[in-house]
């Protein structure tokens, strides 16, 4: 098991359905993509700031607004909004280092990573990041990376303030093409009109946006030769086959055991010296799946019975389920399952995007990707990152738009015709980056209470990957006990800082050393 000192989003449409964090599935997100804003943008709002951040006072400059995109006739088709942080006294701004940060979805905004643990400020959360009572606050943010980077926060079309142009098809931009093109050109078209292309560059994903940025990486060095000194993945996904419990597909079983492990432990479900400590209950559960559980489910229905009873007994162990409950699912135990049966006895649901989070269990809301999920961890932040967004960018940032900033909003259905018939896997994109800019870096940041991207899932993607010899040591990996948005975490967003300066300015000493 990893050292434990280093330790939103459900995608709708096509064949593939990806388990990743913000879900977009929600009832009061069904509705048609927002309207488009009026043609005529308000211009970018600029408001001077000072932040302290890690006893230093940091002075800098927020600016606020739309970057329009155009088609060959130059005819705007998308009003992509950001906000973008650059330090104000910095004497030459070409050499500090540059980030541009996305979240996922498919539909969600900027909001969680620009909020919740990069940006200058964040939201006020209880405990472990568990939900507080309305109205929520945010205030200044003393583990924020601006110290050491200028920050760039954009929103996908349909997302945030971001809207297709008028009379453009929002189409266009709802599929893994079209927001890969809409953020490539966002990236380039910034990167000049603000002259930083000499500057170190870097991208920041979390959920589908290491989807996102681990594909961009790629199209950016193929289309504009822009290339990255780093990429920097939060609760990642890159190989959705190994996140899809689809019949046939028992990838993901084994993958996401130590996971429930856990969450088990963590809930007091686990019993015997082995599980007196995490460290010790995920090595079982890692030795587990990777040998006798993944050998099993190849076998498939030609596995002996007494096989299957030893597979079943030890399942139980490890999950905390019942042997009955185990077996009626036949050895595979889905998440949308997991959550509702730890603690069933008890009328309670763990979270999905953190499993240390519990909320009451309610069943009509549907089992599954189809149904309307409930998990209690994503209703503990939404309603506070939704308001602090609202109120920070209009009060403090002086955006004025009668526009309503859209956390979550479906984006139904989402094109994957680029992997018709098959699953997603934007490791085969991120590798090429990694081969042909080999002085490239990626740091992968993982929570162990993190259901929704798991982090044995996102080792076994990066072991599968078939990287090159010459870069694999470019890959760094942190673990964190926390879940998917493992800055919610009080204690886990210091680590989070911590690592990530340790990471930046080792990469950027390397890179000055060449």
């Amino acid at each position: 098991m990893k050292n434990l000192s280093l330790a939103l989003l459900l995608v709708i449409g096509g064949l593939v359905q990806p388990l990743c964090a913000q879900e977009a599935s929600k009832e009061r997100n069904e509705s048609k993509p927002p309207a488009a804003p009026a043609e005529k943008e308000p211009a970018p709002i600029v408001t001077e700031h000072e932040v302290t951040i890690g006893g230093k006072v940091i002075r800098y400059r927020a600016t606020t607004g739309y970057l329009v995109l155009k088609n060959d006739k130059g005819e705007p088709r998308g009003n992509l909004f950001y906000v973008a942080y650059q330090k104000s006294d910095e004497k030459d701004p070409a050499k500090r280092p540059l980030t541009f940060s996305f979240n996922g979805g498919p539909g969600a905004s900027s909001v969680w990573l620009h909020m919740g643990g990069l940006g200058p400020k964040r939201v006020l959360m209880g405990d472990r990041g568990k939900a507080v009572p309305p109205p929520y606050q945010w205030t200044d943010n003393e583990w924020s990376w601006l110290d050491e980077t200028d920050l760039v926060f954009v929103d996908p079309v349909s997302s945030g303030f971001s809207r297709a142009a008028k009379g453009a098809d929002v189409k266009q931009f709802h599929g893994f093409t079209g927001d890969l093109d809409s953020l490539a050109e966002f990236i380039q078209v910034w990167t000049t009109r603000n002259a930083r292309w000499a500057s170190p560059k870097f991208l920041v994903g979390e959920s589908y946006g290491t989807t996102r940025v681990s594909a961009l990486a790629d199209r950016l060095q193929q289309k504009y030769d822009y290339y990255l000194n780093g990429v920097m993945l939060v609760s990642s996904i890159l190989n959705f086959q190994t996140a899809r419990f689809a019949p046939g597909n028992d990838v993901p079983f084994p993958l996401f055991l130590p996971t429930y492990t856990a969450t088990a432990w963590y809930h007091g479900k686990l019993q015997g010296e082995w599980a007196t400590t995490l460290a010790g209950a995920l090595r079982r559960a890692e030795t587990f799946a990777e040998n006798d559980y993944t050998l099993a489910l190849m076998r498939g229905d030609a596995l002996p019975p007494e096989e299957f009873e030893r597979i079943a007994a030890e399942l139980s162990l490890l999950t905390g389920l019942s042997l009955e409950f185990v077996k009626q699912q036949n050895l595979r135990v889905s998440i949308f399952r997991f959550v509702r049966e730890l603690r069933r006895a008890e009328g309670i649901a763990v979270g999905r995007l953190d499993s240390s989070i519990a909320g009451v269990l309610d069943e009509s809301d549907g089992d599954g990707p189809g149904g309307n999920f409930f998990d209690p961890s994503m209703e503990a932040i939404n309603g506070p990152y939704a308001n602090a967004i609202s109120d920070y960018l209009r009060r403090d940032l002086r955006f004025e738009t009668d526009l309503h900033y859209e956390v979550l909003v479906s984006v139904s259905p989402w094109s994957y015709a680029n992997v018709e018939n098959s699953y997603l896997n934007t490791g085969e994109n991120l590798k090429r980056a990694m081969a042909r800019n080999a002085f490239m870096k990626v740091w992968v940041a993982n929570g162990y209470y993190d259901l929704a991207t798991p982090y044995f899932a996102t080792d076994w993607t990066f072991r599968h990957m078939n990287l090159p010899k010459a870069v694999r040591g470019n890959v760094s990996m942190t673990y964190y006990e926390a879940g998917h948005m493992m800055y919610t975490h009080l204690d886990s967003l210091k680590q989070l800082k911590a690592d990530f300066s340790r990471w930046l300015n080792a990469t950027l000493k390397e890179h000055a050393v060449r």
